[in-house]
């Protein structure tokens, strides 16, 4: 597999340095990217550049992910209009080993290849580098005048003009160059890899090598990505969409992509899958993401969920999915709380519902509608107003799920 006719036809090279497509034509090459270690999970926005290290992998050469513990603790000024919360050691160190864990469903850290991946963290060479011997060994070779000329640094300067830009963010760029060189002496490292906004700084790295180490090594970058309608890609009005199942549930997360537009998904399912280019849209992109960040039986439990409220399996299913999944999936719909106690002591059904909550305004309309085979517990028609509901109606031991009329839903939760 050739990594740069793959990434080109994926629509996923938006600038790349002369003599790149040669040298990893030439010989087995490592690559980096570097990712932000704020958070203790990833979220989608993040795939990109992990696609880029999974094609990379697949074609033959060996990706190092660079956790951005030093740089993270200063921030990056790309693209940014603030100046970002900086982090400690230990909640670092934190995210770090999740952000591991999340990487090993899409890299190869393991196995004796020649091209097995490599997790680094910049902390762990910066934090011992004094201020004086940095700025005598890296600083006197990078000038204040090509600095000040990446458009990085432009922009930030020209949208703050009240605030200006601290020295810390102005350094980050020369920390960065710094992390390329030290790969470059100690792993061979050749080539590194990002947004379209990292172009400035990985720029200054193969720079510094060149001045530094008397040595070539390149870069490429990958479009940002963006939505048809001009919006932003990976959030929702919830925020991030992550790839930690406590932060995003799969079923939320399968939702998302499924719920992409035509137009996206075309553009979506060449970057985040390795799906060849005869291809299939939303679901097969859904189905593709879904099951490498969490795995085929969540993906299975969330094409269920998906499918809850028409499945002729709907009782078996909501007797199945997990606690946040269900609540994924009736995100929205009224919701009631009721003593324990009460189910625990089995309660007539229209007691729960016409007296305890107010699913019916009346115990007459309750027994009307169910009459009429309009009402249902669970997904179950209800054939008996005075059926009595107990602790084998709980789902997830605290939820019952009542229905009324066609598109009608309420949650009753016992506590």
């Amino acid at each position: 597999m050739n990594f740069v006719k793959e990434l080109e036809w994926r629509g996923m090279i938006n600038n790349m340095m002369p003599g790149t497509e040669e040298q990893l034509e030439k010989e087995l090459t490592s690559a980096y990217l570097g990712i932000d270690p704020t958070a203790d999970s990833l979220h989608i926005g993040h795939l990109v550049g992990v696609m880029m290290l999974r094609h990379f992998q697949r074609a033959g050469h060996r990706p190092i992910a660079l956790i951005g513990g030093a740089t993270g603790m200063i921030g990056d000024p790309s693209m940014k209009s603030q100046e970002r919360v900086l982090i400690d050691e230990d909640t670092l160190r934190h995210n770090q080993e999740c952000i591991k864990a999340q990487l090993a469903k899409f890299l190869d850290f393991d196995s004796d290849a020649p091209n097995a991946a490599v997790l680094v963290n910049n902390y762990d060479w910066m934090k011992g580098y004094g201020f004086l011997n940095f700025i005598r060994d890296i600083g006197k070779h990078i000038t204040v005048n090509y600095m000040m000329a990446k458009d990085s640094v432009k922009k930030r300067l020209a949208a703050n003009a009240d605030h200006g830009m601290s020295f810390t963010e102005f350094s980050y760029q020369l920390l960065q160059g710094y992390d390329f060189l030290y790969l470059y002496k100690e792993y061979g490292c050749r080539l590194q890899l990002g947004g379209s906004d990292q172009w400035g700084n990985i720029t200054t790295g193969t720079e510094l090598i060149r001045r530094v180490a008397g040595g070539e090594a390149f870069a490429l970058t990958c479009p940002l990505i963006t939505k048809a309608d001009g919006g932003k890609f990976g959030k929702t009005e919830s925020g991030n969409v992550w790839l930690d199942p406590k932060r995003t549930s799969p079923y939320k997360f399968y939702q998302f992509w499924l719920n992409v537009s035509d137009s996206d998904a075309e553009k979506y399912i060449k970057i985040f899958t390795t799906l060849p280019q005869e291809r299939p849209l939303q679901k097969r992109l859904a189905k593709e993401i879904t099951t490498m960040v969490h795995s085929a039986e969540d993906y299975e439990m969330a094409v269920e969920a998906s499918q809850i409220l028409f499945s002729n399996k709907a009782q078996e299913v909501l007797h199945k999915i997990d606690e946040d999944t269900l609540l994924s999936v009736f995100e929205g719909v009224p919701q009631f709380e009721v003593e324990k106690s009460l189910i625990e002591a089995g309660v007539p059904a229209i007691e729960l519902l016409a007296g305890a909550t107010t699913v019916f305004a009346s115990k007459g309309e309750m027994r009307k509608l169910t009459q009429g085979g309009g009402v249902s517990i669970n997904k179950e028609k209800l054939t008996d107003a005075n059926a009595t509901i107990g602790t084998e109606h709980l789902l997830n031991g605290k939820y019952i799920l009542a229905q009324r009329g066609k598109k009608n839903y309420y949650l009753i939760i016992a506590k």
